[in-house]
């Protein structure tokens, strides 16, 4: 269903819809979003430790590695919108697409250019070392295997569901059908 948009004075106002940093802190999607990404780069650094067993805390600021946090970011967001707009929502829309979008990415393009960037830091560790390229080394830990990206899809699902749901998700309209609760069917 169409929403009807705040007038010029009602957007200034704070009115329709709570603007501002209210807005911004009452809105589900975006902090089940921010959760969501959150709780998958802390996560990395105990994946990181039951594969590797030392414990590596930048990792909880790198990208790349178990679970995708973007992937965990968008679908959380995704995840949330569709619990209180319903799975019928254009906005759903927009958030599932948007999330299919940055899971591609992460396990192709990023996936293959990490790769690439391992062959040349290969390369480039052959070099002598008064050549000009000598001790530089590109990031290789860019994008995600599809398991990763699975992981984050599920931390985000997870976190949307549960928290859009806890704080009052399926108060949006309901576009599902189902008063608001998202159908998975």
């Amino acid at each position: 269903m169409p929403r009807d948009l705040p007038s010029g004075g009602e957007a200034a106002a704070g009115g329709g819809g709570g603007g501002g940093l209210t807005g911004i802190l009452t809105n589900h999607a975006l902090l089940a979003g921010v959760l969501g990404c959150v709780l998958a780069q802390v996560a990395k650094v105990f994946t990181n430790f039951l594969s590797e067993r030392e414990w590596d805390w930048t990792l909880a600021l790198a990208s790349g590695g178990m679970p995708s946090s973007h992937t965990a970011l968008v679908v959380a967001l995704a995840t949330a919108i569709g619990v209180e707009e319903g799975t019928r929502s254009p906005l759903f829309a927009l958030a599932a697409c948007f999330s299919l979008v940055v899971m591609y990415d992460a396990s192709g393009v990023r996936l293959h250019a990490g790769r690439a960037a391992a062959v040349l830091n290969h390369f480039l560790g052959a070099l002598p070392e008064d050549h000009q390229l000598a001790g530089l080394s590109l990031r290789d830990r860019l994008g995600h295997e599809p398991e990763e990206v699975l992981a984050g899809a599920a931390v985000g699902v997870a976190v949307g569901w549960l928290f859009a749901s806890a704080l009052g998700g399926g108060g949006g309209g309901g576009g599902s059908g189902s008063g608001g609760r998202m159908l998975l069917l």
